[in-house]
């Protein structure tokens, strides 16, 4: 009986090799492919920063960057001072801080001593982090600043395993600790005396199957998991991911790095998706979620881009807020080219027959190329989203402008990628089909999407009971999500398992779907939870779209768009809390009900009472996790008292 998973940090899998396709590649570890591609492009360069200047500006800032060889060279570096601090092959180092050539390096050089990096996420508390590292067994920790450095020092005594604390951004000096803390320049000079042997003998000592990185979930109904990948894992997913595209990725491509390194599909795209094709990484700025991401956009134009929905959502409330300024002429030409661009991606979903309508050459000449080079993305060959489910309106609206978001679906337990679409076979609604190579089937229980092939994780670090779950005895992931597929092989998520809400006549619901309509009939809602478990009824919480502060938290303010919305329906509430209480938008919220319930199946998905929030969900909140998924168990504690009164008769 092959063993597909392990719980030890040092175990090795058996890989699910296949006897033809994809499956029956040979396995290889991350750092034979680092070395191939390093033999190929070792001048190119590969990853590109700015060290912007205090007051300095962004846009006039250059780039810096470090070569293929150069980039291997100091990982290398990286791993020498590991080993001059006895670090031990399988070992963990843990990452927290903002993406940077630092944070790779840092990691490499962990595979590279036959360890394994592990991400956190920056947004993560003092206990988190120390969860963490004793967790992973890390023996050293780089993070990027003072404000990370702080979290450590008040738990470092109290990991006994860690040897050292490495800053990239900032000083060393002036600190007390237990354990020594460096920069990152006297880190990388620790490992001078270390020879070129003892690194070779332990990158060549490296298996397949043995693990290479950590990925801690984002615990929503629980402490978080470590995902264990393996190097075949990641090899193997990216080489058939990149198979699969209808272009061909070299070193003259280029790609965003700014979604957290801590979440898999970050690691997947910026870190192993370069090293195995040689494509260039430009960091944006720490800030590039509370607003300099556009500008990095238009500065680097990137071949291919990557945004979980709330990316894509943030451009689409900006783009809505300049269509509603503009007028005239201008506002109706702007009309005909989003018609005529959605109707050319219309044509271009699986089956439609393809081409482009009537005048979209017109309209793409004088509209959306200047719309797709203002976003800075006019030289993009894919851009994708994922993580997270995105509403059809959204994806409609960039279809609109000629820039089809094409949806995969993905976990951290398979590695990212198991189904796409791609711009071969689309269909917009859907998480598109099987990837070449891997398998899935539904399971009887509930119709639960089940996934196979050597992309699935090793197992959870330390948790055999949670693995066996996950993992049965032939292999197959359970993933927790209900699907459904179409005659042409095309998936759709309908849920998760564990959100099914049953209510008290014992119907099963899945509260996404309902959700989704939700959104799309109350434009100035910004999230919204249905509740109902052994309820008679459904109801649902809804949340405003407010302005955010100077760190990105929701306030009580009206954005401009619910304003704009406000005044549309005779409204002149500027908070959350007035909102609440103005009969205008009572009407607008029973109105975009009605309409959301019109879609419903079935009477028992009819959602009957609203409430609104006087504050959006949010990280710091706890509603929601570093990947912005909805905490469903914390929105219910902390809204018990409002849940009850919307029961109440």
């Amino acid at each position: 009986m092959p063993k597909y998973t392990t719980t030890v940090a040092s175990g090795e899998v058996d890989l699910r090799i296949e006897k033809e396709g994809p499956g029956s590649w040979v396995p290889k570890t991350v750092f034979q492919v680092f070395e191939e591609t390093v033999k190929k492009y070792g001048d190119s360069p590969a990853l590109h920063y700015k060290k912007v200047p205090h007051g300095g500006s962004l846009a006039t800032t250059e780039w810096s960057s470090y070569t293929w060889r150069e980039y291997y060279d100091l990982t290398l570096k990286f791993c020498k001072s590991l080993l001059s601090l006895g670090f031990p092959a399988h070992g963990a180092i843990n990452l927290i801080g903002f993406n940077s050539p630092e944070w790779l390096i840092a990691n490499c050089g962990a595979i590279a001593a036959g360890g394994v990096g592990v991400g956190i996420y920056t947004s993560n508390g003092v206990d988190a982090c120390k969860y963490i590292t004793e967790h992973s067994e890390a023996e050293v920790v780089v993070v990027e600043n003072a404000k990370q450095l702080e979290k450590y020092l008040k738990i470092a005594k109290e990991l006994p395993r860690l040897k050292a604390l490495v800053i990239y951004s900032g000083t060393a000096e002036g600190y007390k600790c237990d354990v020594p803390i460096y920069s990152w320049k006297d880190f990388m000079a620790l490992g001078s005396g270390v020879k070129d042997e003892a690194v070779r003998a332990r990158i060549e000592a490296q298996r397949p199957g043995h693990c290479c990185t950590l990925i801690y979930t984002s615990g929503t109904t629980g402490p978080p998991k470590a995902v264990m990948i393996s190097h075949d894992n990641l090899t193997w997913t990216v080489k058939n991911f990149v198979a699969s595209l209808p272009f061909t990725l070299t070193c003259e491509d280029r790609s965003v790095s700014y979604l957290p390194l801590s979440h898999v599909a970050a690691q997947m795209l910026d870190i192993h998706c370069p090293i195995a094709t040689g494509a260039k990484i430009y960091f944006a700025q720490p800030d590039a979620l509370r607003g300099s991401l556009p500008v990095t956009l238009k500065d680097v134009c990137p071949t291919y881009f990557f945004g979980v929905p709330r990316v894509w959502e943030k451009i689409y409330e900006k783009m809505q807020e300049v269509a509603r300024s503009t007028t005239g002429v201008k506002r109706a030409l702007a009309q005909w080219a989003k018609a005529k661009g959605l109707e050319k991606n219309r044509r271009q979903q699986y089956g439609c027959g393809g081409g482009a309508p009537v005048g979209f050459g017109c309209a793409h000449a004088l509209v959306l190329s200047k719309v797709k080079a203002a976003l800075g993305l006019h030289e993009t060959k894919m851009c994708i989203t994922s993580a997270a489910p995105i509403a059809v309106e959204i994806l409609e609206y960039f279809a609109s402008l000629d820039i089809p978001v094409l949806e995969l679906f993905g976990q951290s337990e398979c590695t990212g990628p198991h189904t796409s679409n791609f711009s071969y076979a689309w269909k917009i609604g859907s998480i598109g089909r099987d990837i070449p190579g891997v398998k899935t089937k539904q399971h009887a229980n509930m119709s639960e999407f089940c996934m196979y092939g050597r992309h699935i994780m090793m197992g959870y670090m330390k948790m055999e009971d949670k693995t066996q779950e996950a993992v049965d005895n032939e292999g197959w992931l359970h993933s927790g999500d209900v699907a459904q597929v179409d005659a042409d092989g095309f998936w759709s998520i309908t849920g998760r398992i564990k959100e099914l809400i049953i209510t008290a006549g014992g119907e099963n619901i899945p509260p996404v779907l309902i959700e989704n309509e939700i959104m799309s009939a109350l434009p100035a809602v910004a999230n919204c939870m249905v509740v109902g478990d052994k309820k008679k009824f459904l109801t649902v919480l809804l949340t405003m779209k407010a302005k955010l502060d100077d760190q990105g938290n929701p306030t009580k303010e009206l954005n401009k768009e619910a304003l704009d919305i406000g005044k549309e329906i005779g409204s002149n509430a500027s908070t959350t809390e007035q909102v609440a209480s103005d009969p205008h938008w009572k009407k607008y919220f029973d109105e975009g009900l009605k309409k959301a319930n019109s879609t419903a199946t079935s009477n028992a998905q009819f959602v009957q009472k609203w409430n609104v929030l006087p504050l959006d969900f949010s990280e710091k909140g706890g509603e929601l996790t570093p990947t912005l998924k909805l905490k469903r168990s914390v929105v219910a504690e902390k809204y018990a008292d409002v849940i009850a009164d919307m029961y109440k008769a």
